[in-house]
């Protein structure tokens, strides 16, 4: 360590206490990594503040001595966005937690970032709200990190992404100075919106410490139904037939081809698929509506649509046991890690894409790894598809080789490399792809103008 980096760490003692700073074996392994499994290191320190002044306390510091930080949420990401290198400074926001107010007139809550997803939610609904954004990891992220990635989840279909449930937010900037723009406004129409700069940023132009949520009215009433479709295109015609019918009502549409939904059955408790045959295609649908009809409206719907031929079978959920039982197929993802080697994709397609990406990606695989083994999901109502390929089916084959041949259909397709899990360090070789060169040379220089000295979370996001 040298000696301004040791001076760097006394300031840091000084300011924060010794309980707030963390160096060499007193690093906890759970630090070094996120969800991404990406190989890991020891950072400089891991600093653990506990308020808004803290975090800029920190970030004034290491901005003197031009320090690089990497900012740290519930690190469940997948692009290897908070991972640090040996010379990093880690910056934890997991004490910075706490629901601040709750206002009922203007429908928000003002929390702070290290709050989990699941906290939130909960608070929500007992203030007889709904707070919209919700994902598979809602007990462990937390919402900046929700936040700085823009994070998608199941229910993006009915209210839009983490970039749509915030009306202000509070920064840490690099130079430690706070920016705060925390409005509980819907309309605020004054000049630049400052706030979406840092949602999808990663870390990379501040720091997000403190924000407005918007609250929704609480649904009365949930269903959720399991459909087995001929293909694709009946799918999307399902689909868009619902929102006909139901608007913004129809709260989550999951694809699931057979190869992911035969893992999930596979690993759920009930071990069975509700089907008595296997199927060309599955959606897990859900209806949220705030009339208490006992799914009588929603069943009528799916009867039209078997009628038709668009669905081949449903199941309905008839009690909230079911429903779990249903919802614990399609998040059968949490099992990847433990069952499989995963090499993760999040990509984006245009709807009526996705069935033709879907039939290539196959072809190409088997092509080129006859052995692979390959799952295929995603919420196709916002255009979002999950690919995995288990590495153990591909022995001698690296993941970047997998990566080329998705990202190169993918860039064929006039697709997004990154639909919600963001860039990171897995996916910057390739944000090109997605991205022209006039928007990276923009991206470069909002960059230049926040961070000159390159301190925040370096490495990630921008190639």
């Amino acid at each position: 360590m040298s000696s301004i980096t040791k001076g760097l760490i006394e300031a840091l003692v000084a300011a924060l206490g010794a309980d707030s700073v963390r160096t060499g074996e007193a690093i906890e392994p759970r630090y070094l990594g996120d969800w991404s499994g990406q190989s890991s290191v020891n950072p400089v320190a891991v600093v653990l503040p506990r308020s808004i002044e803290g975090v800029a306390t920190v970030m004034r510091l290491c901005h003197a001595a031009r320090q690089s930080v990497v900012p740290q949420g519930g690190l469940t990401g997948l692009a290897g966005g908070a991972i640090p290198t040996g010379a990093d400074i880690c910056l934890s926001l997991e004490r910075l937690t706490g629901i601040e107010e709750i206002d009922r007139a203007a429908a928000t809550m003002t929390v702070l970032a290290g709050t989990t997803l699941q906290t939130v939610q909960e608070a929500a609904q007992e203030a007889g709200f709904e707070f919209a954004l919700d994902l598979g990891a809602r007990g462990s992220c937390q919402i900046g990190g929700n936040l700085a990635t823009n994070a998608g989840g199941i229910r993006v279909i009915q209210s839009g992404t983490a970039r749509d449930q915030v009306l202000g937010m509070e920064v840490v900037l690099a130079d430690g100075s706070v920016l705060s723009s925390l409005s509980k406004m819907v309309k605020n129409n004054t000049g630049y919106d400052l706030r979406q700069l840092f949602i999808g940023s990663e870390g990379t132009l501040g720091i997000i410490t403190r924000a407005v949520l918007r609250l929704g009215p609480r649904r009365s009433s949930r269903n959720t139904a399991l459909c087995a479709l001929p293909d694709y295109d009946s799918a999307v015609r399902l689909l868009r037939s619902l929102q006909a019918r139901f608007g913004n009502e129809v709260g989550a549409f999951e694809i699931m081809w057979p190869d992911f939904f035969e893992f999930g059955v596979s690993i759920s408790r009930t071990t069975h698929s509700p089907f008595q045959q296997a199927y060309p295609l599955y959606a897990l649908i859900e209806h949220a509506g705030f009339v208490d009809d006992g799914g009588g409206r929603f069943a009528e719907a799916l009867g039209v649509e078997l009628e038709s031929g668009v669905l081949l079978d449903a199941v309905i959920a008839q009690s909230q046991a079911e429903t779990h039982a249903l919802w614990e197929i399609r998040e059968a993802t949490a099992e990847f890690p433990v069952k499989l080697e995963p090499i993760n994709f999040d990509v984006s397609l245009p709807i009526g894409e996705i069935g033709h990406f879907v039939d290539t990606c196959r072809q190409d695989f088997a092509a080129r790894w006859p052995s692979h083994r390959g799952f295929f999901f995603g919420h196709i109502g916002d255009s979002n598809l999950h690919i995995t390929v288990d590495g153990c089916s591909i022995p001698g084959v690296s993941s970047e080789d997998v990566d080329h041949v998705v990202y190169s259909l993918v860039q064929q397709y006039r697709g997004s490399i990154s639909a919600e899990h963001g860039i990171g360090i897995l996916k910057r070789p390739f944000l090109g792809y997605s991205r022209s060169e006039t928007e990276l040379t923009c991206m470069q220089a909002i960059k230049q103008a926040l961070d000159s000295r390159g301190i925040l979370n370096p490495g990630k996001l921008l190639p």
